[in-house]
């Protein structure tokens, strides 16, 4: 399988740590956090990555470059302008429309241990168009999956109101871990163009009756890195061996 790493984005939230940094590299207990990504995507046998870069871009790519790509063939995906999570996914398209194989999408800024290697034999078992690591958390976002996990819409404190994509007799509402499996057939049904999120095409292709479904993660470790304290707690979690 190949993987893409979210790493584009301004780190707003980390500020001070990414005045002079994009978020990627900031660093938890001496590792940044694209390394603690690779290594572990590189643990469960990924070895042909994408990175989207754009704030402070030469400092991911000449990182890198020193790093030897930690062993693993990386290449990268510039945007001049942020093309938010949708559009950063279809600019490097053309990286996974060889094989024909699903793929990992991962945010750079959360750390987890979650089992890589079952989410992806869950994604193929269930024939889906995506899965997504979920979990029963606190969240000012969450994402509603009907009684077969199958996404059916959305809700969050900043939309006036709950989206619904799909009908369900019940519904779960879970928080979004930022760890996609995602099958390459999506993207000739990508017809969102620019900068967009990738949510509202889920939501959308959800309705027309394509399988998104749940992964429960809430077994494992999960930590959002997106504001210092974060990242501080993160470090401690990482001296208590919370996660490797």
């Amino acid at each position: 399988m190949k993987a893409m790493i979210f790493a584009a984005g301004l780190g707003t939230r980390l500020r001070p740590l990414t005045n002079d940094r994009p978020k990627a590299l900031v660093e938890i207990a001496g590792r940044s956090m694209l390394e603690i990504t690779l290594v572990r995507l590189r643990s469960f046998g990924i070895r042909d990555v994408i990175v989207n870069v754009h704030h402070f871009a030469d400092m991911v790519v000449e990182y890198l470059e020193a790093k030897d790509s930690f062993g693993m063939r990386i290449e990268i995906s510039r945007e001049d302008v942020l093309l938010d999570t949708g559009g950063g996914l279809k600019k490097a398209s053309w990286f996974f429309q060889d094989d024909g194989e699903p793929f990992f999408l991962h945010n750079v800024d959360v750390v987890s241990t979650i089992d890589l290697e079952r989410m992806a034999r869950f994604h193929k078992e269930r024939g889906a168009l995506v899965t997504l690591a979920v979990q029963e958390r606190n969240s000012s976002r969450f994402l509603l999956f009907d009684e077969h996990l199958q996404l059916c819409g959305r809700r969050a404190a900043d939309l006036p109101q709950t989206e619904v994509a799909g009908p369900a007799a019940r519904t779960h509402a879970l928080a979004f871990c930022g760890i996609h499996v995602i099958s390459p057939r999506i993207f000739p049904l990508i017809t969102e163009g620019g900068v967009f999120s990738i949510i509202p095409p889920y939501l959308r292709l959800a309705a027309a009756g394509e399988k998104i479904t749940a992964f429960r993660a809430d077994e494992y470790y999960w930590r959002d890195l997106g504001k210092p304290e974060n990242v501080m707690q993160a470090a401690k979690d990482f001296e208590e061996k919370a996660f490797v």
